[in-house]
């Protein structure tokens, strides 16, 4: 039988804002277990919480960027559960009214098509705290500091159909939130991790099958792989005569497996209630516009700018805009060398493979984006050919030191001066009479032999263009 995946993602963005969403404390990144949990988060009693209006605006400007419907009256309500790193017993968290209601998003695939995914909901809750397993010997630590950071949850529809679909929206959302500002999208501490819903179905069949919920995966690779792992199980289970259960299930990446945790709650297994202590949210016109004149140039607009004003293709432009990072330092290297077709190939593929190499994020790259430029400068006036830019930019790898400098010290200026590489030129041919002839019946790729010997004799120093041109200029005579 045919089977076809789909997959509903609910991805947590952790809102960049400077306090917690109902008090006053930070939201720092690496403080101390248990310093940054105030009484409003632990939830002592005759403590009161009052909503963060930052992250109220956040939220705004991520359904204006999404075209999405926003409610002019939203509500707080509590989750009640209980679990060790939620001390007041409940999660404040919205339920029936959201503050952004149905909206979409375009993904673009890997064969070039793009496809339109709705995005059901965007609400803002608070975080819960942290379990520590590692290193209490069978017994479990509580770290609360994230306890009250704000939280915006992003459900889509069951749209997607295969675990690449999945990971070009959750890629896509994940680029939105960070040109929006509203979340720094780091995976690795936790502030931009993805909930993933799978079922299978027969192909043609129009009702969804059972679905199992995959908790809390905090990397691009390992959603891809949970879900094709969860898929797999999904099939296996019900080709073998069995039936797929709702329920809550662990990937764990070491094992490369999913593993049950719980069996899947219903929205009335946490009681949901309008929270007594918190007042309706009212957004106003005005509100909804004040978000929309702070919204930049987002990731599908500065995709199009870059093909119309810098002359990329499609594809070269959606891999610099998939990041902003890297679309800004593009623009930077494009400015201070004149070539935006050489700085995007450079961004692109040198620059990130010599990052992939060392394992070095691109917030961390040792060359900033005015030196890069600087070496392309001077490939772009001849100073230096192509292949002398890779020597440079691996000694600015290592130091300070701008282009300029390092082509005086290290003497790599490119020789074109006609005289002395026709005198090269002359050399190559009359010690290679063989390949000469060879050239004259027929056999011209003989031609990137000739060129390799005088940059081979001028140690890569002479310019390719001009020994061509001498070349053909003299063997064609």
């Amino acid at each position: 039988m045919a089977w076809e995946t789909v997959i509903g993602l609910e991805i947590h963005a952790q809102l960049a804002t400077k306090s917690k969403i109902f008090s006053g404390a930070s939201t720092a990144f690496g403080a101390e277990p248990n310093t940054q949990a105030c009484a409003v988060d632990l939830g002592l009693p005759g403590v009161l919480p009052v909503l963060n209006r930052e992250a109220v605006n956040m939220a705004l400007r991520f359904g204006v960027a999404i075209g999405a419907e926003i409610a002019p009256y939203n509500v707080f309500a509590r989750k009640n559960y209980f679990y060790p790193d939620l001390p007041k017993g409940y999660q404040i968290s919205q339920m029936e009214l959201p503050i952004v209601g149905s909206g979409h998003l375009e993904i673009e695939l890997e064969d070039g098509s793009s496809k339109t995914v709705g995005v059901t909901r965007a609400h803002l809750e608070e975080d819960a705290g942290k379990s520590l397993h590692e290193d209490y010997q069978g017994m479990t630590g509580i770290d609360l500091n994230r306890a009250g950071t704000p939280l915006l949850e992003i459900v889509s529809e069951p749209d997607m159909r295969s675990a690449k679909e999945a990971i070009a929206y959750m890629k896509k959302i994940h680029a939105l939130v960070r040109y929006l500002g509203i979340c720094d999208g780091n995976m690795q501490e936790g502030s931009f991790r993805c909930d993933a819903n799978v079922s299978v179905r027969p192909v043609g069949q129009a009702e969804y099958g059972t679905r199992a919920e995959l908790k809390n995966i905090n990397s691009f690779r390992f959603v891809e792989r949970a879900i094709n792992l969860e898929v797999e199980r999904q099939i296996d289970v019900i080709e073998s005569g069995g039936s797929v259960v709702q329920e809550t299930r662990l990937y764990d990446s070491d094992k490369h497996e999913t593993r049950s945790m719980r069996s899947k709650e219903e929205a009335n297994d946490y009681r949901y209630f309008p929270d007594p202590d918190l007042l309706p949210v009212a957004i106003s016109e005005a509100d909804i516009e004040a978000a929309r004149a702070t919204l930049p140039e987002l990731p599908d607009e500065k995709k199009k700018r870059f093909v119309s004003e810098f002359g990329l293709s499609d594809y070269d432009a959606g891999v610099l805009t998939a990041e902003l990072e890297v679309a800004t330092y593009f623009e930077v290297v494009a400015q201070e060398c004149g070539d935006a077709k050489l700085a995007s190939n450079w961004v692109s593929s040198d620059l990130s493979g010599a990052l992939h190499k060392s394992g070095i994020e691109f917030s961390d790259c040792p060359v900033d984006a005015v030196r890069l430029g600087g070496v392309l400068k001077r490939v772009v006036d001849n100073t230096i050919s192509g292949k002398i830019a890779k020597q440079v930019f691996d000694e600015m790898w290592n130091n300070d030191a701008d282009a300029d400098t390092i082509i005086e010290q290290k003497g790599l200026k490119q020789i074109t001066d006609t005289g002395a590489l026709e005198a090269m030129v002359d050399d190559v041919l009359a010690a290679n009479a063989d390949q000469v002839e060879q050239y004259r019946a027929g056999k011209t790729k003989v031609l990137g032999f000739f060129v390799g010997q005088v940059m081979k004799a001028s140690k890569g120093k002479a310019n390719p263009g001009q020994i061509n041109q001498l070349f053909k200029q003299k063997l064609d005579s």
